[in-house]
């Protein structure tokens, strides 16, 4: 006669069987996967970590508070979403080791949450049983500025990553992301952009070195892991092939002095024109300067009752105010900027600027330093555009946003240093001949099933509209700007079937590396989530 099976063989097979059946969470509100996690949790750490206290069942009073506080998107915060199992707060980088060989052995899948950014909220909501890894509590920031470097873990957001290098220089910035409260492990490995990107390029351009935890509990860092899954780790998306904990940046110089601007024009003021010739101009102009064009369906000041298309160019420029106007005076006439739009500020104001830009104010820096986010329900999609769109398609595309009446648009140059690095450096591929990345983008505060299905049309819609005149073969898209529309993963048989479709939209040609990269250190797809990198097929 066989001996029994070991508990954790038998409770990964019950666990098993009740997410094939999937039966509500309602299971989970008993303690058993709290225990027997919390125990093989225990049995891996010192006694003196008290894992008890970073563990969090569906009966803990604080669990829901947990939960919440770093869900972005109230889409995926409904009574009927789907919650975790266990959600783990580790501390100390062992908590994380201890975490992913505890929800190995046991069987049970694991979620990687830093800032909860993730458009689709996949960092926390899966349809089997799950547990969250929370890494909010990993969040150190070590500045070297004589090295011109720092050491960030992943649950620290841009905002504390900005403020603690402005503690330290004036002079120095990371080419990160303008919204505060993102988290840095999502972020940096999934490419990760924002207004210096034609100067410095992504925030992955400038990643030095990282540590992770691998399937086998292992911390590696850059030497440890190899070049391949680095490279995998830096635009990859690095919840595919382990647990990321830090990153080692690259600080970039910038002006004790910077300029901002915020330019409206309407299509009674010719906004058409403008964004016409910003095509030519924002991706080729000086590196310096990054010109956001934001497209918006409003109702018109000069035309009651009528709608019409608002323009909105955002602005940095590495450089001053007179140097900023000779620039647009040549090559962007239609704008018609003049010195008085222009703010001169320090790096870390331009950065606060630019949180307070639809309000006209500047917060202070130790806004930064706060986690608070106006959660809102939302839908975003990505494309990329490579041939300029005619002034007849443009008046065409204000007709159907004008039409659909919600969706916003925001174009990216791209350009300078972004066409400058090969496309294959890093996983991102979207680099040379891209002139700028559009994001559609629709936010709504009712909690209304109805308008959801609505407002998720409107963006399909003006996705749709857009085919002809975006990438093709593939039709691209931004790994951080998380679309499940594009296709998703069962993670069963057909996984790699499955995960090309949007694997080959997000990484182009880089996809197959990615899926050699993640046979190699992680075969039975541990590490897996909706949109995850597959292994190749046994």
């Amino acid at each position: 006669m066989k001996p029994l099976a070991s508990l954790p063989a038998l409770f990964a097979l019950l666990l098993f069987i009740l997410a094939s059946l999937h039966l509500p969470p309602s299971w989970a509100a008993s303690d058993s996967a709290y225990d027997t996690f919390l125990r093989c949790l225990t049995n891996r750490t010192q006694p003196s970590d008290h894992v008890s206290d970073i563990v969090y069942s569906q009966a803990n009073s604080s669990f829901a508070s947990v939960l919440v506080s770093y869900i972005r998107n109230s889409r995926f915060n409904s009574s009927s979403t789907r919650k975790p199992l266990v959600i783990v707060t580790p501390t100390r980088e062992p908590h994380v080791q201890a975490a992913v060989l505890c929800s190995k052995e046991l069987g049970v899948h694991l979620k990687i949450r830093s800032g909860g950014h993730d458009y689709e909220g996949i960092s926390y909501v899966s349809d089997d049983a799950f547990f969250i890894l929370d890494m909010f509590n990993l969040r150190s920031i070590e500045v070297d500025v004589r090295g011109e470097t720092a050491w960030v873990q992943v649950g620290a957001t841009l905002g504390e990553l900005n403020y603690r290098i402005w503690e330290k220089s004036k002079v120095h910035g990371f080419p990160a992301g303008v919204c505060q409260t993102v988290g840095v492990g999502g972020h940096l490995s999934g490419g990760g952009y924002g207004n210096m990107l034609r100067k410095y390029g992504l925030s992955v351009d400038n990643i030095l070195d990282a540590r992770m935890v691998d399937v086998q509990g292992r911390i590696l860092d850059r030497k440890a892991m190899g070049e391949d899954l680095f490279w995998a780790i830096i635009g990859g998306g690095g919840a595919s092939f382990g647990v990321v904990l830090a990153y080692q940046i690259k600080l970039v110089p910038v002006p004790e002095k910077v300029t901002v601007f915020r330019v409206e024009k309407t299509l009674d003021q010719q906004a058409t024109d403008l964004v016409y010739k910003w095509q030519f101009v924002a991706p080729s102009t000086d590196h310096g300067l990054f010109m956001r064009l934001l497209l918006q369906p409003v109702t018109s000041k000069t035309q009651k009752g009528q709608k019409t298309i608002r323009a909105s160019v955002v602005a940095l420029f590495l450089g001053n105010s007179d140097q900023l106007v000779a620039i647009t005076d040549k090559e962007l006439p239609e704008m018609g900027l003049k010195k008085e739009n222009c703010t001169e500020l320090s790096w870390i104001e331009s950065f606060l600027w630019w949180i307070g830009s639809n309000n006209g104010t500047i917060p202070s820096p130790e806004t930064l330093l706060g986690r608070d986010y106006p959660t809102s329900f939302l839908k975003r999609k990505s494309d990329y555009v490579q041939t300029p769109i005619s002034k007849a398609n443009l008046e065409l595309l204000w007709k159907k946003m004008i039409e659909l009446g919600k969706v916003g648009l925001v174009f990216n140059p791209y350009g300078g240093r972004m066409s400058e690095i090969p496309a294959s450096a890093t996983p991102f591929p979207h680099r040379a001949g891209n002139l700028f990345k559009i994001q559609y983008s629709i936010n709504w505060s009712e909690d209304d099933p109805e308008l959801e299905k609505n407002y998720l049309e409107q963006s399909r819609s003006l996705h749709s509209f857009m085919t002809p005149f975006v990438s093709k073969n593939p039709r691209s898209a931004y790994l951080n700007y998380r679309d499940l529309d594009i296709g998703t993963s069962t993670n069963g048989k057909n996984s790699y079937e499955e995960g090309r479709v949007y694997g080959v939209s997000y990484f182009n040609a880089n996809f197959e590396r990615l899926v050699k990269v993640k046979t190699a250190v992680d075969p039975t797809n541990f590490f897996r989530n909706e949109q995850s990198i597959p292994p190749l097929p046994k």
